[in-house]
């Protein structure tokens, strides 16, 4: 498997969205989440680390993705965070900015935005810290 020690991408689906199926908010899942159909909304796991999204070339998401592990056929409109591991299957088109530790991409996998790489210790986010994460300069 992609993780190293105890952490392990779930490799079973709990959860399946069908390709008839529209959903219109936010989807906070754990374990395994498979979308055929369509999301707008974000799609977030839950923080155990493990959780994995698999996107069909049916499949679509217009919202922001955060989760560890992640495989994507379809398409994405949002920015996508993998804590873990990504990857680009030939199918994939994400329209946003890819936040990853470990990617793999296929050939045809289209990213319109940037590619940036996360170490897998994440930073405290700058919504957080003072000033949005700016230091004010010293006088």
């Amino acid at each position: 498997m992609w993780g190293s020690g105890n952490k392990r991408k779930t490799t079973r689906i709990d959860t399946l969205i069908g390709q008839s199926t529209r959903v219109f908010g936010d989807v906070s899942f754990s374990g395994g989440l498979h979308v055929d159909g369509t999301i707008r909304g974000n799609v977030v796991a839950e923080d155990d680390g493990r959780s994995m999204l698999s996107l069909s070339e049916r499949g679509t998401i217009e919202g922001e993705v955060n989760v560890p592990y992640i495989v994507l056929n379809g398409a994405v409109i949002g920015d996508v965070h993998s804590s873990e591991h990504i990857e680009l299957s030939s199918r994939a088109r994400v329209t946003g900015n890819v936040y990853y530790n470990l990617i793999e991409m296929a050939i045809g996998a289209e990213v319109n935005g940037k590619l940036v790489h996360s170490p897998e210790a994440e930073e405290t986010p700058a919504a957080e810290t003072p000033l949005g994460g700016l230091q004010a300069p010293e006088s």
